[in-house]
Parts: C-alpha cells; sequence; structure tokens
C-alpha cells in the first residue's frame, strides 16, 4: 500500500468506518445522536453540534487546497456555527460532514506519494503529511470528546 493510501485508511476510520482505535468513528456517533443531543449543553463545554462544525470546517478548508484552491480558513471562525434549529439543520450538517469527510478520504488516497513531502501552502504550515496526520490527530481529540459529551447529556 502507498502513503497516501495508508493515510487514506487511518482518516476513513476516524471519520467514516473505523472501530480499531476508539471502538467508534464519527459517521456511527452522529447519525445516532439527536438534533436536541446535538445542541445540549452540558456546563461550559462545546455542544456535540460546534464539535461538528468545528472539524467539518477545517475538512472543509483544506479539502479546498487538495482540489487546488487556496486556503482560505481561519482558526477564528472555526466554531462559527449556524443556529441548529431541527433535525433538518442538524441532519444537514452531518450529510455535508459526511460528504467532506468521503472526499476528503478520496483526495488522500489519489494523492501522488511525492506530494506528501512538499510544502502546503506556505513553510509556516509544513508539508501535505503533517497536515493530514494533523487532521487525523484533531479529529480523534473532538471525537473523544463527542463520545463523552454524549455520555452527559441526560437520557
Amino acid at each position: 500500500m502507498k502513503r497516501p493510501e495508508d493515510i487514506a485508511s487511518r482518516l476513513k476510520e476516524v471519520l467514516l468506518t473505523g472501530y480499531w482505535i476508539a471502538n467508534t468513528n464519527y459517521k456511527d456517533q452522529l447519525l445516532s445522536i439527536s438534533w436536541e443531543q446535538a445542541i445540549y449543553p452540558v456546563e461550559n463545554l462545546n455542544t456535540i453540534a460546534a464539535l461538528t462544525y468545528h472539524i467539518n470546517y477545517y475538512l472543509a478548508g483544506l479539502l479546498n487546497v487538495l482540489k487546488g484552491g487556496a486556503l482560505e480558513i481561519k482558526d477564528q471562525y472555526s466554531f462559527d456555527l449556524p443556529p441548529i434549529r431541527s433535525s433538518h439543520d442538524w441532519h444537514k450538517l452531518v450529510e455535508t460532514f459526511l460528504k467532506n469527510s468521503t472526499d476528503f478520504v478520496n483526495e488522500v488516497a489519489q494523492m501522488p506519494d511525492a506530494k506528501l513531502d512538499e510544502t502546503f501552502v506556505d513553510e509556516k504550515y509544513g508539508t501535505y503529511l503533517r497536515n493530514i496526520e494533523a487532521v487525523i490527530e484533531h479529529s480523534y481529540y473532538h471525537l473523544g470528546q463527542i463520545v463523552l459529551i454524549k455520555k452527559l447529556i441526560p437520557a
């Protein structure tokens, strides 16, 4: 297996289908959460909806670069979740997240191996490999939060 395919497999595990490291993934978690649970405030923690938006924000921004576009995202906007007022709003966010996850995995899998070692947009961001691995680590971090927050929401 080439490096891009191996890394894409790791992305797919955390985002869509895996159980090996965390015994769950975003897709399974998000599809089992109601919109009321998604916006339920637990003390001063981010909501599940906010964390979903946050990870999707970075997936969409980096996906744009992988497809040849500019890096247009800014950390300060990564939690600017539009209001979730219905099941429709929540399902729309989840569908967008799952589509971006699938597209991101596919873009990484098809990437030429040498691209992983190239500079990502600007030297200060490191390589493509560093940024893709950061997505994996960042995703696991927030997946753990989602699982714990879900357990803290009253039945």
